[in-house]
């Protein structure tokens, strides 16, 4: 019997052309091959008044592939979809207040939402981050085939300057492509700044595109730019732009900030003012400055940090050494001075970390494993090209069924995760690994939980949709060493791995303490 049925002919196409015939000897058989003439193309006509007028013969039509289609019958796209663009209001939060703690050794600050701990930034007096720093550099070498160039910025290590990074209208190309390599050369000096501090083997990152940062706006002097927080409600961000329209010179990008919500137009065109003349200043330093030599300083951390995010919605600010208690005072006074009530000077014995249950949780936060509520937990790995979070349920047995256990306890996974990230400062690439659900709504709230978190971070991050394999996947912007790297140095016996290697075992098949009975025996 046949393993395939014969399907009978049907006809899937008529013509009114004529039909051609072919006989062909195959294997011995004759077999007749009919198929339909091609007509000749004459022009069709119409008799109007007398006069033949000959009609246009319309084009073939192509048919277009449906999107997607493709991937219907390969399997899913090669390239990863964005996720939807959706402007999310994080959930409202318990009072905040930061500290700030400084030592000879360091300066750090902590950020409370309530009795929680959910940001940390420390400097260290040995190294401290060079991001947003301005530079006169040197180039030591451009390599086109990585579209790149490493600089020498008087800091060591040298950092990368990549192709996307250049500003071109600082350089003649000549009508050349704008290619690396047609706009710097060996030896060349070149302006830049760093937006990502040295990490591990790899050097600073750098951009030829300046942007100054103050304390409502981020001004771009060559760059004609335009933009405004999305964290900012509608009828604020027409406000603002109307107000920056007006004020913004010419030729010059101006980029919004969360911070100018509620900011006069007066407030707005100090900040320009103030930015504008702290452009001009790099400018004069530049052609002055040796080569390589910093033309611009940040200042220090903790003006920066109240810059990037101590607003209205704090409930205090808490400081317990005098002169950086003046330094915020003075620098608050020029730029918010609604805020200068909030700040106070801690004077109390007990230490400010440990009168607000800070040292507790540092310590925890440093740990592998994170315990929730619940009785779940989280394990955080750290690897060379990625973040790993697994999530447990651990003691956490539920009530009703396995998929409303599994539910409450990746949503509390959610929640912490996004904490989490936030206080250890963990950036690059991450994947999550909550525990399977069968429905997909609940996957769904799962996404939505951890995206309102998100929320409250001011690093940007991207959070992809659930994959075939059941892992989330986002990133976060990577800018310096987080809370781990700061306060941990790499294992001398084991250098990283976190075993001890059994080299001679694996060499030779004697196992470590049969080779040691076997000395101890001689």
């Amino acid at each position: 019997m046949g393993l395939f049925k014969k399907k009978t002919p049907r006809v899937i196409r008529t013509s009114e052309a004529g039909e051609e015939r072919e006989v062909r000897t195959v294997d011995g058989y004759q077999v007749t091959i009919r198929k339909p003439s091609t007509p000749a193309s004459e022009p069709k006509s119409e008799q109007r008044g007398g006069t033949a007028t000959a009609t246009k013969k319309k084009p073939p039509r192509t048919r277009k592939p449906k999107q997607g289609a493709s991937q219907k019958r390969h399997g899913s796209s090669t390239q990863r979809r964005r996720p939807p663009v959706e402007i999310i209001e994080p959930p409202e939060t318990a009072r905040k207040q930061m500290l700030v703690r400084t030592s000879p050794n360091q300066t750090q600050i902590v950020v409370l939402e309530g009795p929680v701990l959910v940001e940390h930034y420390v400097a260290h007096s040995d190294r401290k981050s060079l991001v947003g720093n301005v530079y006169v550099g040197k180039v030591r070498n451009v390599l086109p085939g990585m579209e790149a160039a490493f600089i020498d910025f008087g800091e060591g290590k040298n950092g990368v300057l990549y192709a996307g990074d250049i500003n071109y209208s600082e350089y003649k190309i000549n009508g050349n492509a704008r290619r690396i390599e047609n706009a710097l050369k060996t030896g060349d000096s070149v302006l830049v700044q760093v937006v990502k501090d040295a990490m591990g083997h790899k050097g600073a990152r750098l951009t030829g595109k300046i942007s100054l940062a103050g304390r409502y706006l981020v001004l771009a002097p060559d760059e004609d730019v335009r933009g405004i927080s999305r964290r900012l409600p509608d009828d604020e961000r027409r406000r603002l732009r109307e107000v920056v329209g007006e004020l913004r010179p010419k030729g010059t990008g101006i980029i919004v900030r969360t911070a100018a919500e509620g900011a006069t137009r007066e407030d707005i065109e100090g900040d320009i003012t103030r930015l504008k003349q702290m452009w001009e200043e790099i400018c004069e330093n530049r052609k002055t400055a040796q080569v390589p030599s910093v033309v611009y300083e940040e200042p220090p951390l903790v003006l920066r940090v109240i810059r990037e995010h101590f607003t209205r919605d704090f409930r205090r600010l808490l400081i317990d050494d005098a002169k950086t208690h003046k330094k915020v005072l003075g620098y608050l006074s020029g730029t918010e001075a609604d805020l200068v009530e909030k700040v106070n000077l801690y004077t109390d014995e007990l230490g400010i970390f440990e009168r607000y249950h800070v040292e507790d949780q540092l310590r925890k936060a440093l740990d592998r494993r994170v315990w929730l509520p619940s009785g779940g937990h989280l394990v955080i790995d750290r690897t060379e090209a990625l973040t790993v979070i697994d999530v447990n349920t651990g003691k956490f047995v539920g009530s009703t069924n396995l998929e409303e256990t599994v539910l409450q306890n990746n949503l509390e996974s959610a929640e912490e995760i996004a904490r989490q990230l936030r206080l250890r400062d963990i950036g690059g690439i991450i994947v999550i690994d909550f525990i399977d659900m069968e429905d997909t709504k609940n996957q769904a709230a799962v996404l939505r939980r951890l995206r309102e978190h998100l929320a409250k971070d001011k690093t940007r991050t991207q959070v992809f949709d659930v994959s075939h394999l059941g892992l989330v996947e986002m990133t976060r912007k990577n800018v310096s060493a987080g809370l781990l790297e700061s306060f941990s140095n790499t294992c001398e016996h084991c250098g990283g791995r976190g075993v001890i290697l059994d080299e001679e075992a694996a060499a030779t098949g004697i196992p470590a303490h049969d080779a040691g009975a076997k000395e101890a025996s001689e």
